[in-house]
């Protein structure tokens, strides 16, 4: 399967610069590792995302996988990610795993709150 048609019917996707990204850092990591992605209340725009590991796979999970890479979103953070992409980007500042998210309609300055 084609990594266009791996995340075609999903309400999220991952770049293929977070996919390698992704891949990169799980190699260190015990097999079946994956990234985990969290929208919580908090931040200085009302919500936040948290980037972790996960290792298992809730029923309610969305699993995305692009060229072997494997990111889960958990239900109750769907809403708020939907038609998002999550990127992972280098700057001359720094480099970190960015989503790009239609739902918010302000964000702070480092890019990890957002409010909808």
């Amino acid at each position: 399967m084609s990594a266009a048609a791996e995340t075609a019917d999903k309400p999220v996707s991952l770049s293929a610069s977070a996919a390698k990204r992704i891949s990169k850092i799980v190699a260190k990591e015990p097999e079946g590792t994956m990234l985990r992605v969290e929208v919580i209340g908090g931040g200085c725009s009302g919500f936040s995302y948290r980037f972790g590991f996960a290792d298992t796979v809730n029923d309610d999970d969305l699993v995305l996988e692009r060229d072997g890479a494997r990111c889960v979103i958990d239900e109750a953070s769907l809403p708020f990610l939907e038609g998002s992409e999550i990127d992972y980007v280098e700057e001359l500042i720094g480099a970190s795993f960015r989503i790009h998210n239609p739902n918010a309609t302000a964000a702070c300055g480092c890019g990890t709150s957002f409010s909808v």
